[in-house]
């Protein structure tokens, strides 16, 4: 993995696109839970004066405040600094285009850096996005027109249906530019993303966004790691970029540490944090994400889909 150093924080490019994005993205559902939108702006431009140029975003993320939020952070110069991602979840051209020029007012901004469909959660899903009439067609569109630079997906839910998703995609023609999947010390363990879908993530050059580091904060309540480790575990892994959730300035600074102070784990030292995890592992039950629908945004509102 090519990376580069800014005195501090650590750059990595982001698959066959040549983006050179911070090793640490900043979680967008985080950035919109915040009682005062100035303590949610002040996060997002406090990151980005420390080297985080990577944003995380999703048209749903607490409807719709957290790209509002991003956008109005985004002003006074600050656009030009980062890479913008966001998501959207429509399976049909119809919700597709409305979610995504909402996605473009909300944020401010002419044109995404990047787009991901969100949440490819149902082993049908590729086939609706990819199908006549569906959401892919809208997205190439986008791109031509240059509202969007890059296309990719996310999912968090099992391997298997990334690599459906994968495979759709090339019997399609079309090589997806990154892939975002849950990507931490317990996922290793139990029905593994990092070992079924990134070692074909990264035959093809696709850019890798991990996700999840903490388990969406689960994996801590086990009680066999710390977030030092969980954010290093992850950073160490071939992945272009780790999204974190920071939901205060106190988190913020402890991710910045976490990449300030980071050198890449050795073999022995993956293997003691996955050996002391390994029990608590075994069965999913601190990555709900994959055993539980409570994460799952468009099981509770299929009307997104479309």
């Amino acid at each position: 993995m090519p990376t580069s150093s800014n005195s501090e924080i650590t750059y990595r490019i982001l698959g066959h696109t040549g983006e050179k994005v911070s090793i640490i993205g900043l979680g967008g559902f985080h950035i919109g839970i915040q009682n005062n939108e100035n303590t949610s702006i002040q996060i997002m431009r406090t990151a980005i004066d420390n080297g985080i140029n990577f944003m995380d975003n999703c048209w749903d993320y607490n409807d719709g405040i957290s790209e509002i939020r991003m956008g109005k952070a985004l002003r006074d110069g600050y656009r030009n600094k980062i890479f913008l991602m966001t998501k959207i979840d429509g399976h049909t051209a119809q919700a597709a285009t409305k979610q995504l020029d909402e996605s473009l007012k909300r944020l401010q901004t002419d044109s995404i850096d990047l787009l991901q469909f969100h949440e490819v959660i149902r082993i049908t899903d590729p086939e609706k996005i990819f199908g006549p009439g569906g959401s892919m067609e809208v997205l190439i569109r986008a791109k031509k027109a240059g509202k969007i630079r890059y296309i990719g997906f996310t999912g968090h839910k099992s391997p298997d249906i990334h690599l459906k998703m994968l495979q759709v995609a090339q019997s399609n023609g079309f090589l997806f530019d990154t892939v975002q999947m849950p990507l931490n010390i317990m996922d290793a363990q139990y029905n593994s993303f990092e070992k079924k879908v990134l070692p074909v993530a990264l035959k093809n050059d696709i850019g890798v966004i991990g996700m999840k580091p903490m388990g969406a904060g689960t994996i801590l309540k086990s009680n066999t790691v710390t977030p030092l480790e969980c954010l290093h575990y992850a950073m160490t892994l071939p992945v272009s970029v780790v999204i974190t959730g920071c939901e205060s300035l106190t988190l913020l600074r402890q991710a910045l540490r976490a990449a300030r102070n980071f050198n890449p784990l050795t073999e022995e030292e993956m293997s003691a944090l996955l050996t002391k995890s390994a029990k608590a592992a075994g069965d999913g039950k601190y990555e709900l994400y994959k055993t539980d629908t409570v994460h799952d945004g468009t099981v509770h509102n299929p009307q997104w889909l479309g």
